[in-house]
């Protein structure tokens, strides 16, 4: 048994690597398009406040994730290899695509659908679900509404100060909201993995009753971190460039915002998108401007992607644990 629960871990922890190369654009994107840091030097800020994230923060996310949306009395090996699988495949194809889409939404439906393909719908949680999918609409609303109200406070306060004192201020607090907004990201995202891998060792007898044990907390923060020191360049340009143009002082307002929404989300124990949060911050930002600013095209595009995580890797982790049921899985 101890083979097969290492080879699942080592999964789960490639899932959260690719979660950090997913989401690095999250914590780094608009701190390489304003050229603040270059990309070398803004994926090693990102994943050091990713891996320090691990200190403080608690385990509520990764109790929502691991117990609070099925029944873990359904978890078995092959569901948590399906869940994992249909999340992993998912942010290849998105990542492929340049679609800055939620990793988080991706374990959330891949588990749900391995669980629900083995023991029906009543292995849903709906308590757990409700938070979820509240915040799956909340998180880019704070973050836009966060990101519009800062950048306008800020453009009132400093009316009149020269454009170069602005942006020279500025370049140095960027450095401070990048480093909250990875900061923020590490606290949540890390938590998700960190949940199933309890899961995993609850159902494989290894742990008495659902908790996560410290090496779980060091192992997916460092994972997380060192998949952000990868990057995910395709979407890092979509993110930074795409949806609208950033000056230091809007990539502070940003971050800043995206950060504010996800430590929320983290210390209320939700499991929130940190992808969702960041781009409702930067529309926000790019809507004080004017509303033509914002490439609303582009956004749409990544609101179709956002909808489609939860069904889309729902439907490949079902598909997967069928087939591993017709090997002889359960």
């Amino acid at each position: 048994m101890l083979p097969v629960v290492a080879a699942l871990i080592l999964v789960a922890l490639t899932f959260d690597f690719l979660n950090g190369f997913h989401d690095a654009a999250n914590s780094i994107a608009t701190v390489v398009s304003t050229r603040v840091l270059s990309p070398a030097k803004a994926v090693i800020w990102a994943a050091f406040f990713n891996f320090i994230a691990a200190f403080g923060f608690g385990t509520a996310v990764a109790t929502t994730i691991g117990a609070g949306m099925i029944d873990v009395r359904v978890v078995t090996f092959a569901v948590v290899f399906a869940g994992l699988t249909g999340a992993i495949v998912w942010d290849v194809i998105t990542w492929y695509f340049g679609l800055p889409t939620s990793s988080s939404h991706a374990l959330m439906g891949g588990y749900a659908g391995a669980a629900v393909a083995r023991a029906g719908w009543g292995v849903i949680i709906a308590a757990g679900w409700s938070k979820t999918l509240l915040f799956m609409v909340l998180s880019p609303v704070i973050g836009m509404l966060a990101g519009l109200s800062l950048m306008t406070l800020i453009t009132w306060t400093l009316r009149g100060t020269p454009p170069g004192t602005v942006d020279h201020w500025f370049r140095r607090l960027q450095l401070v909201s990048a480093g909250a907004f990875s900061l923020s990201h590490g606290s949540n995202d890390a938590q998700k993995t960190m949940g199933i891998i309890a899961g995993l060792l609850l159902a494989a007898g290894y742990i008495p009753t659902f908790h996560i044990p410290i090496w779980v907390i060091l192992s997916a923060h460092t994972a997380i971190a060192l998949g952000t020191l990868f990057g995910g360049w395709r979407i890092i340009h979509t993110m930074g460039s795409k949806i609208t143009k950033l000056q230091p002082v809007g990539g502070f307002a940003a971050e800043t915002g995206a950060a504010i929404a996800v430590f929320t989300a983290t210390f209320l124990g939700v499991g929130v998108s940190t992808t969702h949060a960041i781009t409702g911050s930067i529309m926000g930002v790019g809507a004080t401007r004017r509303l033509s600013a914002v490439r609303w095209g582009v956004a749409g595009q990544i609101v179709w992607a956002w909808l489609l995580t939860i069904p889309a890797a729902f439907g490949i982790s079902a598909a997967t644990y069928f087939l591993l049921r017709l090997g002889g899985a359960r």
